[in-house]
């Protein structure tokens, strides 16, 4: 059976283990029934599979002779987001695959499924990874440190694909970084309480986190090369109960972003002088608790790969279905999977190759800024992490699956082949 009859056949079951994970999302940390609905499947097709890797990480082995191992990466978790899309097999409750996870995991499903079933066709080692945790930019770390590597071998090369809102039947390569590195803080600014009718008496916390909001800006305005992509974002601001009572605490969650590690060092330095001496000028009785509650590493991918998946994309798809992507202030941990996590892993020489995978169905594509070009298109439709984020797995399930298995057999071995990428 050739490999479009192959997809054609695996089509209804990939479609409905899609819609089953879309109607059933789980956030980061609590993906148990998702990370057993994947590892079963790897099971089924062949893959000796390993569950509960750095919590409910999942990771399925099949071999093929000798030659080189490549891993593929799909995300396990949900989005702590209420679905506004109004789809049949809509998520209810406050939860949502509103970035395209439960996809990923549906085309890796695929692509696992048609290489299982053409062994021929190449040599090495194939792992297939269901990563938890990927938006809180926790997973990756938890499943290196569980030694994911001694479990399944160390790869030569790791792919990914994410959803976009692209065209479905699309993919988009960068060069250069593919994604942002990041700190994210949780930051606390101590008060003194009090009667808002006697405010002298009091330390307003309220007031410091709203100088420490403003003067934050001038983080990117000031403190940042107009040429470098840098992004500070406070994303929370929590204080008080009642109007008439000074609170004793404010607390801000904050998000540090950057496409060059240098810039992202200066910023997240700066982030912290700033709070701190912001809450010194108030006199707060108490400094600041400061945590820097997760990270990421920018996503740098290999250029030698990149450019090989890409080939292998044109000829898969035609080229023009395949677009450059610009450096993007988004943020991942997958660049732990590679050099960038080599604390974690002790491996160096780790090749990476990431790209962007279309999602938009034609009906919603044509449907958006009728008439306008493609840049309006992208800013009318809703982008990932929107409640009503809609892929369409129609024609973006079999892309994805053709994507992914493309991008492996380019990067593991041929029957015959001397030489491996």
């Amino acid at each position: 059976m050739d490999a479009s009859a192959a997809l054609a056949e695996l089509l209804r079951p990939l479609t409905t283990l899609y819609l089953d994970l879309h109607r059933h999302p789980e956030l980061s940390g609590e993906e148990a029934r998702t990370a057993g609905q994947f590892a079963d499947w790897l099971a089924a097709a062949g893959y000796a599979t390993e569950r509960g890797i750095g919590g409910h990480g999942v990771a399925g082995v099949l071999r093929s002779g000798d030659g080189p191992t490549v891993l593929l990466r799909a995300e396990l978790d949900a989005l702590p987001v209420r679905e506004t899309t109004g789809l049949p097999y809509a998520s209810q409750g406050g939860a949502a695959h509103a970035c395209g996870h439960d996809l990923h995991l549906a085309a890796a499903a695929g692509a696992a499924s048609l290489l299982a079933r053409s062994p021929d066709t190449w040599r090495g080692t194939l792992v297939v990874v269901g990563q938890p945790a990927e938006e809180t930019l926790e997973g990756a770390r938890a499943m290196l440190a569980d030694g994911l590597y001694e479990r399944v071998g160390r790869p030569d090369a790791v792919l990914a694909q994410h959803a976009a809102p692209l065209p479905a039947g699309m993919v988009a390569h960068g060069y250069g970084p593919m994604t942002a590195g990041s700190v994210t803080y949780r930051v606390v600014v101590h008060g003194r309480g009090g009667h808002a009718g006697a405010p002298q008496l009091t330390v307003d916390p309220v007031v410091t986190a709203a100088h420490v909001v403003t003067r934050l800006q001038t983080v990117v305005a000031r403190e940042a090369a107009p040429s470098e992509q840098v992004a500070v974002t406070v994303g929370a601001f929590h204080a008080g109960d009642r109007a008439n009572i000074v609170p004793e605490r404010a607390e801000l969650d904050i998000t540090v972003r950057a496409a060059g590690d240098a810039a992202l060092a200066r910023a997240a330095a700066a982030v912290e002088r700033i709070v701190r001496a912001e809450c010194a000028a108030s006199g707060c009785p108490r400094e600041p608790e400061v945590v820097r509650v997760c990270e990421s590493p920018v996503t740098h991918p290999d250029p030698a790969t990149t450019g090989a998946v890409r080939e292998a994309h044109v000829r898969e798809f035609g080229a023009e279905r395949v677009a450059m992507w610009p450096p993007s202030l988004a943020t991942e941990d997958f660049a732990l999977f590679g050099d960038a996590g080599r604390a974690l892993h002790g491996a160096q020489g780790i090749r990476l190759a990431y790209w962007m995978l279309g999602v938009i169905g034609p009906g919603a594509w044509a449907a958006a800024a009728p008439g306008r070009a493609a840049a309006h298109k992208l800013a009318a439709l809703p982008a990932n992490h929107a409640p009503d984020f809609a892929p369409d797995p129609r024609t973006a399930l079999p892309a994805g699956v053709r994507a992914l298995t493309a991008a492996a057999l380019t990067c593991l071995g041929r029957p015959g082949d001397t030489d491996t990428l």
